[in-house]
């Protein structure tokens, strides 16, 4: 068999060396192993590849490469350069490539013993021959041509043994006569070792993508065809660093466009003195950055097929975690898996990371934010030292455009919060501005920390532009764009607005946008409110923006109620020209129907008066008011000039105080006690101190003061003069101030209980109002009970009865005892003999006092009694109140209180009075006998004693009576006392008459019966 390649000299040079050192077989065996099982273990897919790339790029053509598995055989059939001798001899020697070309990518020599990690029997077919490496012809060798021909010391057969004769499989070649296939140069056939290695095979076939051809340029194909399974790779450079890889496979075509940027360099021989001699040889280096694009032409993932690991050229194990590939001529371990640290790395680390940002430059701008490194935990050290030398160049790196396209350093840039509007608007303002409409929440982007300039900063900057106010509605309606997007309107609080009078000022709160529809209508004009001072927004530059930011839409009341208004008003007494704010104020109130009630400070608004002067609305009387006839001249009120009263309705100045009726006035939340007396100028009601004091002694006197919600309050009542009192009670029984007196008052007191009592009004009316010579709770209604006629006289002015029951003109009976001073004034009246009462009205009296509590009433110094059936006044101290109807003989002669008995008691303590009981012995004297009660009387009186003692002449005291119950025990000396023992006895003593009459004559019994069945 020809023998082109010189294997046989090959062979011999190696078996001497074995011969003559069995360690030199030793130390070839141990190497092979090292690569074969482990760094090379998994690169055999890569190694041949990379073999196929360098015979390609030796022909000057991009070659062809085509991997076929069929069960147990694989072949690598490629196109360019055939093998040479030289080649041969440098596969079969360990770390002694002939690649010497700096261009080639295999140098280290040791990569085609990947093969060995799963084959045994290897060939390798060439257009001028073909080599075999044979495990087994290798064995075979050694022990018949050393071992047992006697050639070898006796050491080679001992490792032999120790290694079960297993030889190394790549140092001896044998010639072959296989032939390419066709349409190739070279073929690498593998007869696989078992099914282990074909399935590790047929992974890497599985796992050989897209990076495979970037890695090797000098391939244009890759055809895998794994068991049947056919799938290939083609590669399209094109310009601008531009290459197009197609994949087909049975599920169809797909193409991925990859941008590459490709640089290169020489390595200075500092920079590789600590580096092996041959590679010292070769200083020049380049690399290439590949990123996918996507159809937007915008970075993309790294596809599936594209692990993120450094490329040098082919895969190693170095992590690399961005969007890109790295492929360059790095400085490798012996197994080309790891990086070999050193200045020839730092150096070409350095390069990597100056290429990365110039690749940023090559690519729209959006498309570089996915290839920004972010902060990453863990990762490789190569990808650590890669991200932080590119984190120092990115901000010197003008691959950002702005919203001028122009491009632009990161550390340069400026971020503005509000999208692509707000810049349309702002222009030539923010050069620098990156466009609106870039995703500034990026993370990439936001990891350049780019410079911001927020809402706030905005502000500040438009702060002394002069625009036109057209031009500030379209940056409004751009930045209320921005807030529905989730800008912060918030920050815009110094915000510039343009105002009608040509100002800009600085912040829309507090502005006054006129919407209202007098401004609408051109009934109020605006230039008319300029003495107020206000800040009203040029209409042409008005937006919703303003209104979300504070400014007021202006209708007529927010107008008057802005503070440049109130302030206007509170200081209008000292103004320059009073009428110009007067006319401003009262034009804004009749057009928005505002009343102090609603803004009290109004009440301060400069009129004129009657004398050319100026008072505060709240001074002047209306000079068509009823209350000039009313009031006193010490009155603290002057008169509205005539010109002012003829020009505005009655109604417009008094909503701003001018006073035509009596003014009401409202307090809230007014504490009684002791800050009600530090409050006294806010309650400008004359003796609410004393008001208060009454009602806190009503309540009790509780430890915490009451509270009144609402004190409504008729002002200035002392001074109506005392003649003008019917005129002035007519006013206020009027709709408007008639609730301030007919309408109790509630309190709210520290107990949580709401007690209503007599409104302040009503209290200073009860005593200060004169009707006649009277105030009013010293006369009654005409239609009064009955009772207090005689007591009360009778009111002379025509009042409803509701109006005069608040004022305390007397109506009720128990109403006037309700009246906390009810109860002393009646007794009061009782005991003045100038006036007359009825005996029935008075029993009607004494009943109902003594109804009231006792510790209420001062008692009285004389009494209204009956004294020897007549009605007198009598000294307190010589009256008893009677509480026994037997006793009443007892008493002849002196003056008693006579009310119902069952209420003696109580009455007796109203009126601090003995009772008659309590100031006689009431002992009987003379003697009885006992006689039987006839049973008639238990017909009406069921109780009835069965006995009682009659007496012929009874005797109590000294003094005769009929009748007298002591003890438990009747006395009775006459039928008519009988009658009455027996019904007090019984308590039934409505019935004396009835059984009177019938003690006198028991036949009448029937017809008593059936008259007491009429009842």
């Amino acid at each position: 068999m020809a023998d082109p390649f010189g294997v046989t000299e090959l062979r011999r040079r190696v078996l001497d060396g074995w011969a003559d050192s069995p360690a030199r077989f030793r130390e070839d065996a141990n190497a092979e192993e090292d690569y074969a099982l482990g760094g090379y273990r998994d690169r055999v897919v890569v190694e041949l590849a990379q073999n196929a790339a360098d015979a390609a790029q030796r022909a000057g053509v991009r070659g062809r490469l085509r991997l076929v598995l069929r069960g147990r055989e694989f072949t690598a059939a490629n196109t360019g350069a055939p093998l040479t001798p030289e080649g041969v001899e440098s596969l079969s020697t360990l770390r002694a490539s002939a690649k010497r070309d700096a261009a080639a990518v295999g140098r280290f020599g040791v990569g085609f013993t990947s093969v060995a990690s799963i084959s045994d029997d290897v060939v390798i077919a060439s257009r001028g021959g073909a080599v075999r490496w044979s495990r087994e012809l290798a064995a075979a060798a050694v022990r018949g041509e050393l071992v047992d021909a006697g050639r070898a010391r006796p050491e080679l057969a001992e490792e032999l043994v120790r290694r079960g004769g297993r030889v190394p499989l790549l140092r001896l070649p044998f010639a072959d006569d296989a032939r390419p296939p066709e349409g190739y140069d070279s073929a690498v056939t593998l007869l696989l070792r078992d099914a282990d290695a074909g399935a590790r095979l047929a992974l890497q076939l599985a796992e050989a993508g897209q990076a495979l051809l970037l890695a090797l340029p000098w391939l244009a194909e890759v055809e895998i065809d794994a068991d049947g399974q056919v799938r290939s790779l083609h590669s399209s450079p094109g310009a601008d660093g531009r290459v197009a890889v197609r994949s087909v496979d049975a599920g169809g075509e797909h193409v991925t466009h990859w941008h590459t940027l490709t640089r290169s360099g020489r390595f200075t021989p500092e920079e590789l003195a600590d580096r092996p001699t041959e590679e010292r040889d070769r200083r020049d280096w380049s690399l290439t950055w590949a990123v996918a694009l996507d159809s937007a032409g915008g970075a993309a993932e790294l596809p599936a097929d594209v692990p993120h690991v450094v490329h040098a050229p082919t895969p190693s194990d170095e992590e690399l975690h961005v969007p890109a590939l790295l492929i360059g001529t790095f400085p490798m371990t012996p197994d080309r898996r790891r990086i070999a640290p050193g200045t020839a790395a730092d150096t070409l680390t350095d390069a990597a990371a100056a290429a990365y940002t110039e690749l940023l430059c090559h690519l729209d701008a959006p498309a570089t934010w996915d290839l920004i490194p972010l902060e990453r935990l863990g990762g490789g050290e190569f990808d650590a030292r890669f991200r932080a030398r590119v984190t120092r160049l990115l901000p010197d790196t003008p691959f950002l455009r702005t919203v001028a396209d122009a491009p632009i350093r990161p550390r340069d840039a400026v971020v503005v919060e509000g999208g692509g509007d707000l810049l349309d608007v702002l222009g030539d303002l923010v050069p620098n501005a990156l466009p609106g409409d870039w995703n500034l929440r990026h993370p990439g982007l936001r990891a350049l920390r780019l410079r911001r300039i927020g809402l706030a900063d905005l502000a500040d900057l438009l702060g002394d532009l002069d625009r036109e106010p057209a031009w500030w509605a379209r940056l409004y309606a751009a930045l209320r764009e921005a807030g529905r997007h989730g800008a912060d309107l918030g920050e815009l609080g110094a915000l510039p607005v343009p105002l009608w009078d040509g100002r800009l000022v600085r912040g829309p709160r507090g502005l006054l946008l006129p919407t209202g529809p007098s401004f609408t209508a051109g009934t109020l004009d605006a230039e008319a409110l300029v003495p107020l001072g206000l800040r009203i927004a040029h209409p042409e530059a008005v937006d919703p923006l303003l209104v979300r930011l504070g400014a007021i839409e202006a209708n007529e009341r927010a107008v008057l109620t802005d503070p440049m208004t109130r302030a206007a008003v509170q200081h209008s007494l000292d103004s320059d020209d009073p009428d110009a704010i007067a006319q401003a104020v009262l034009e804004l109130v009749a057009a928005s129907a505002t009343t102090i009630e609603d803004e009290p400070w109004l009440a301060e608004l400069a009129l004129r008066d009657a004398d050319g002067d100026y008072s505060p609305a709240a001074e002047l009387l209306h000079p068509d008011s009823p209350l000039l006839d009313i009031l006193t001249d010490d009155a603290p009120f002057g008169v509205l000039a005539d010109d002012l009263a003829e020009s505005y309705d009655a109604e417009v100045l008094e909503s701003v105080g001018v006073v035509r009726l009596f003014i009401v006035h409202r307090a809230h939340d007014v504490t009684l006690g002791a800050a009600l007396e530090e409050s006294l100028d806010e309650v400008p009601l004359d003796g609410v101190a004393e008001w208060a004091a009454e009602i806190s002694a009503l309540l009790g006197r509780p430890e915490l003061p009451p509270v009144v919600p609402e004190l409504v309050g008729v002002r200035d009542l002392e001074f109506v003069r005392e003649d003008r009192w019917p005129q002035a009670l007519e006013l206020l029984a009027a709709p408007g101030p008639r609730a301030a007196v007919i309408e109790p008052t509630r309190v709210l007191t520290g107990d949580g209980r709401a007690v209503d009592v007599p409104s302040y009004t009503a209290w200073w009316l009860r005593t200060g109002a004169l009707l006649g010579d009277h105030v009013p709770v010293e006369l009654r209604a005409a239609d009064a009970d009955p009772a207090l006629t005689g007591l009360y006289d009778e009111i002379p002015t025509e009042l409803d009865r509701e109006f005069a029951r608040a004022l305390g003109v007397r109506t009720d009976l128990t109403e006037l005892l309700a009246a906390p001073d009810g109860p002393d004034d009646l007794l009061d009246r009782l005991g003045d003999s100038g006036r007359s009462v009825s005996r029935a009205s008075l029993r009607r009296l004494w009943a109902a006092l003594a109804e009231v509590p006792a510790d209420g009433v001062s008692p009285p110094e004389r009494v209204r009694a009956v004294q020897d059936g007549s009605v007198v006044v009598a000294d307190a101290e010589d009256t008893v109140v009677m509480d026994a109807p037997d006793l009443l003989p007892l008493f002849t002669g002196q003056p008693v209180v006579l009310g119902p008995v069952d209420r003696a008691a109580d009455l007796a303590d109203v009126l601090d009075l003995d009772l008659a009981s309590e100031t006689v012995e009431g002992r009987i004297t003379s003697s009885g006998e006992v006689r039987p009660v006839p049973d008639e009387v238990r017909v009406f009186l069921g109780g009835a004693p069965l006995t009682y003692l009659h007496h012929a002449e009874l005797r109590v005291d000294g003094v005769e009576v009929e009748w007298r119950s002591v003890g438990g025990h009747l006395h009775a000396s006459t039928t008519d006392g009988l009658a009455r023992a027996l019904c007090w006895a019984t308590g039934q003593w409505s019935r004396r008459h009835l059984i009177a009459a019938l003690l006198r004559d028991p036949q009448t019994l029937p017809v008593l019966r059936a008259e007491v069945d009429l009842e």
